[in-house]
């Protein structure tokens, strides 16, 4: 028997206060096949669902099988967004490198598009991972409320009121704010590794850089080479200049 999903109180966020907002270049761009004008059209919404899901989507971890059906019609962008949730990549990738709380936390930011509104609601989700399942998990979050109100079945998820009026800087992007991996495993594979330079880089002026054809570009060329010139000649200091330096004798002269 499974366990209900334990009650949490949603805290005031900046996707839950309503507000009069002009549109501009500040804020998030809505994807939705309602509005499709092309062809391109698709490709721009798809790349924007693997941008949100999986941040980057190399060649190996795209779903042609799914881009097809949704192209055609078959799905819809929810079930799409389903598909790239439950794919191999993103279990390797979040759920196998992750606890469950972290997992909560990557899944709530992508597939709903806010942060988690308290501890208690990474306990009540995970809860739901450990008795469901992952596809029990993402198939609840997908049938809530909340996503049906904010997204339906045509919009791609994406942040919700990143942007904030009145303020310099908004909120930080999920990807920055919660990386793939969190600290245990990023020790465990080794990383961010501390590089010291035993060098000193400096500045060089563009007017004091040396030029095609100058000398200066041939210097280490120089001194690399091994050339080894002759050795000097070695001479004794015991010598018979008046026996040994030649001299010329005439004739009839002894």
């Amino acid at each position: 028997m499974a366990l209900p999903l334990i009650q949490y109180a949603p805290k005031s966020q900046n996707q839950r206060v309503a507000s009069y907002e002009v549109a501009g270049d500040d804020q998030p761009r809505v994807f939705s096949t309602d509005n499709l004008l092309s062809s391109s059209d698709m490709g721009n919404l798809i790349e924007a669902a693997y941008r949100q899901i999986f941040f980057h989507a190399f060649k190996a971890d795209r779903e042609p099988y799914l881009e097809s059906q949704l192209r055609n019609g078959q799905i819809t962008v929810r079930d799409f967004i389903r598909g790239l949730v439950l794919s191999n990549t993103f279990k390797k990738s979040f759920y196998d490198l992750n606890n469950n709380y972290r997992f909560v936390e990557q899944c709530v930011q992508r597939v709903l598009g806010r942060d988690v509104y308290s501890e208690r609601e990474k306990i009540a989700w995970s809860i739901v991972v450990a008795t469901k399942g992952i596809r029990g998990f993402i198939d609840q979050l997908l049938d809530s409320q909340e996503y049906l109100d904010n997204f339906g079945y045509s919009i791609v998820p994406f942040q919700r009121r990143r942007n904030l009026p009145g303020r310099s800087e908004g909120e930080l992007p999920f990807n920055i704010k919660s990386p793939r991996y969190e600290e245990y495993t990023r020790r465990k594979l080794g990383f961010p590794q501390i590089i010291w330079q035993t060098e000193v880089r400096r500045y060089i002026p563009q007017e004091k850089k040396a030029k095609a054809g100058d000398p200066a570009n041939f210097l280490a060329m120089a001194q690399s080479l091994n050339a080894t010139g002759n050795q000097p000649q070695q001479l004794s200091l015991d010598v018979d200049f008046v026996r040994d330096v030649p001299y010329r004798q005439l004739a009839g002269i002894r």
